[in-house]
């Protein structure tokens, strides 16, 4: 039952948006041609208690499908591996306000703090930044309403939500994110 239950929760956001009239595109191919094969990425690491570091260059984390589905939740796998998402308010991280950082559940990669995110009301976690620009990919699409981008995690691409710009300042973003991308850490003293 359970099974049941998480798959009924987990759905393409377009799909989501679709639904609410928002008449999507089709996604584009390379959403399903993610880069396979390894090398290096740049990113900067961020300590748990969220001092940040120099940006470093790291191996790209590159898996099989089995492997990461190994390690993974069902919802999380489905999320970061095949570009789904939660229904909203039903993720663990959209209604939490502690301090912490959010780490990519996939290679700990840290992706946002808890000092820019904000509650937009959409069920999902938002923030208006990420904790720094060089941890995420941005590939832009367009929709009738909005200038909206796909976010991967520039380490493993593992698909984390999308980005609008409808969000507060001081950017005008919206990191609209699944908590199944996320592991959140509370910062530590």
């Amino acid at each position: 039952m359970t099974g049941m239950m998480e798959s009924a929760n987990v759905q393409t956001r377009r799909a989501f948006l679709a639904i609410l009239g928002t008449a999507l595109p089709v996604a584009p191919a390379w959403l399903h041609a993610q880069t396979r094969a390894g090398g290096e990425v740049v990113v900067v690491e961020f300590t748990d208690a969220g001092k940040r570091g120099q940006p470093v260059r790291v191996a790209k984390v590159v898996k099989s499908e089995a492997e990461w589905q190994a390690q993974l939740s069902r919802v999380a796998f489905e999320v970061t591996r095949h570009h789904g998402t939660e229904s909203p308010f039903t993720g663990a991280y959209w209604n939490l306000h502690d301090r912490g950082l959010f780490r990519c559940v996939c290679c700990e990669t840290a992706l946002f703090s808890s000092d820019h995110k904000f509650d937009s009301g959409t069920g999902w976690p938002s923030f208006w930044q990420p904790i720094a620009k060089e941890n995420i990919v941005k590939h832009p699409t367009r929709s009738v309403l909005y200038l909206e981008s796909e976010v991967t995690c520039v380490r493993c691409d593992a698909h984390l939500g999308d980005v609008f710009d409808d969000g507060p300042r001081p950017t005008g973003l919206r990191y609209c994110i699944d908590s199944a991308a996320l592991r959140f850490v509370t910062l530590v003293k």
